[in-house]
């Protein structure tokens, strides 16, 4: 889709940029005009043109000249550095340590700044020395671990401010600002090849001519979670859905002039011989929902739950060619429909979906009411809604919508409600400490007043080079540049940046740029 909208504001550029790859500083060219309306603060710092009416900035937040900081936390056998205790827990678990002869402390975890947690601390954690050293911080971990506990050395510095009060902030940044007055090239969303494929950035901006891109919605990772690639939220590509939301979880509309963001639902529905029933899932393994927020009784919550994965015995899923492979196998029945939604036969599961047609299978339940219903040669009717949160349809076109949250910023004000968007999951809290509080890689997407875009994207989970940003300071960082909405992508080791078609930041994953579900493409203009 064509997208004239977005944001001419920067990023702080430090000119300390030592260390950065090869590769990052590869085709950008100096900016032929300035950049209109810039904040005052950041007026004067480099920039760089990838392509008429799009300037990247790089640079670093904070100051990566700070000493190292490396600290060993302790936490209960089969534990990992960011689960939380509790108060009790934690306050024996560090006279144990004392015991030992080893200083140990126990600290709670706050998360000030963030909407829909209930007061008071998310739990403690034990810290068992700091040191300035790696090495050191390594040693220590390894002999309490032979003595028993669950030591693991890291760095201290993943923790923002808020936590700690020497987590000085060094994080590598790149940021995008597209400016409709300039650039009128088309910004789309693609899975690439098959939605059930992953794929990288960087092919999917080569294979499309791309001047820029970068990854988009959360996916499926593995295969215990259902269909690896497709996408764990909404997906719409080319006014097409081809996954469901999570119901009530924010996500990146794609839509008319100006890209904006919204909490979304979706209902689907059947109906044969004056029975209708709900679908449960587009182009995903019937049973499996990946951060959950689906419909019909999934467990254990049909509230969005971010890498978790809900079940559900009883449904009815949608399948179309754009999955790219046969159907799952498994128990139940298939329903295969030609162009005109009318059944050509029933099959067992797991079977190719022909060109120009669908796949109904169901399983439980929903297979009973396959059998019952969608009888070979009758005719069903398959409908489709994707509302916002007023309660609004909203008009698909020929647009893009990808899924992510948490939402950061709503009408010029910062707040990241982490229980809507499923990030806040009262059975296990130590994870919006890992997920969100700490700093982490990410990439994240602003709107400013006038329609302008940012595209932000941080590099992390490198000691020595970039830490990584909080979901709160790269709220606060998208709203000093101007962004009045924004949102939260998929980020870790997905969190890639290209430049036509070449790799400009440092994926955390060791093997280097992860295959992902789905991107981003700035497209450059057309021949007409």
């Amino acid at each position: 889709m064509r997208v004239a909208g977005v944001i001419a504001t920067a990023v702080a550029v430090a000119a300390c940029w030592a260390g950065v790859s090869p590769q990052a500083a590869a085709r950008p060219r100096a900016a032929s005009a300035p950049v209109a309306d810039m904040p005052a603060p950041l007026q004067g710092w480099p920039a760089e043109e990838v392509a008429e009416g799009i300037t990247l900035y790089r640079g670093m937040l904070g100051d990566p000249s700070g000493p190292g900081r490396w600290a060993v936390t302790v936490t209960e056998p089969g534990g990992g550095p960011g689960d939380l205790l509790d108060r009790d827990a934690a306050a024996a678990l560090a006279r144990r340590l004392r015991q030992e002869g080893v200083p140990a402390t126990a600290e709670a975890i706050t998360a000030a700044g963030y909407a829909g947690v209930p007061r008071g601390p998310l739990g403690w954690r034990v810290r068992a020395g700091e040191f300035r050293r790696r090495a050191d911080a390594k040693q220590l971990a390894a002999h309490l671990t032979e003595a028993g506990f669950a030591a693991t050395a890291e760095s201290a510095r993943q923790d923002p401010e808020e936590l700690d009060p020497d987590g000085g902030l060094s994080a590598v940044v790149h940021v995008a600002v597209i400016d409709p007055r300039r650039f009128r090239g088309e910004i789309t969303a693609t899975y690439g090849r098959a939605l059930a494929r992953r794929e990288t950035t960087t092919s999917m901006a080569r294979d499309a001519g791309a001047v820029l891109a970068v990854n988009a919605g959360y996916f499926v990772m593995h295969a215990r979670d259902g269909l690896p690639g497709v996408p764990a939220g909404i997906g719409v590509y080319d006014g097409r859905l081809e996954s469901l939301a999570t119901n009530g979880r924010a996500a990146l509309l794609l839509l008319g002039d100006r890209p904006r963001v919204a909490r979304l639902t979706t209902e689907l529905t059947v109906a044969a011989g004056g029975r209708r029933r709900e679908i449960d899932g587009v182009n995903r393994t019937p049973g499996l929902i990946r951060n959950c927020g689906g419909v019909g009784g999934d467990l254990p919550t049909e509230e969005p739950r971010h890498d978790v994965t809900c079940t559900d015995p009883s449904e009815v899923v949608l399948f179309t060619p754009a999955l790219g492979r046969k159907t799952p196998a498994g128990d139940g029945v298939e329903v295969v429909l030609d162009g005109d939604g009318r059944v050509i036969r029933h099959r067992a599961r797991g079977g190719p979906i022909p060109a120009g047609r669908r796949v109904l299978a169901g399983i439980g339940e929903g297979a009973d009411w396959l059998a019952a219903h969608a009888k070979p040669g009758r005719r069903l009717t398959i409908r489709q809604r994707v509302i916002d949160e007023d309660g609004r349809s909203v008009t698909l076109g020929g647009g893009d919508v990808v899924n992510g949250g948490p939402e950061l910023i709503r009408g010029g004000r910062i707040r990241i409600d982490v229980a809507a968007d499923g990030v806040y999951r009262p059975e296990d809290p130590g994870f919006l400490y890992r997920w969100g509080i700490r700093r982490n890689p990410r990439v994240m997407f602003g709107v400013d007043r006038h329609g302008r875009l940012i595209l932000l994207v941080a590099d992390g989970r490198r000691p020595g080079y970039s830490d990584g940003l909080s979901l709160l300071e790269g709220a606060r960082f998208l709203r000093r540049l101007g962004a009045v909405d924004a949102i939260n992508l998929d980020g870790g080791g997905s969190v890639t940046l290209a430049v036509h078609g070449r790799l400009v930041n440092r994926p955390s994953d060791a093997q280097g740029e992860r295959a992902v579900g789905d991107a981003l493409l700035f497209l450059p203009p057309g021949d007409d």
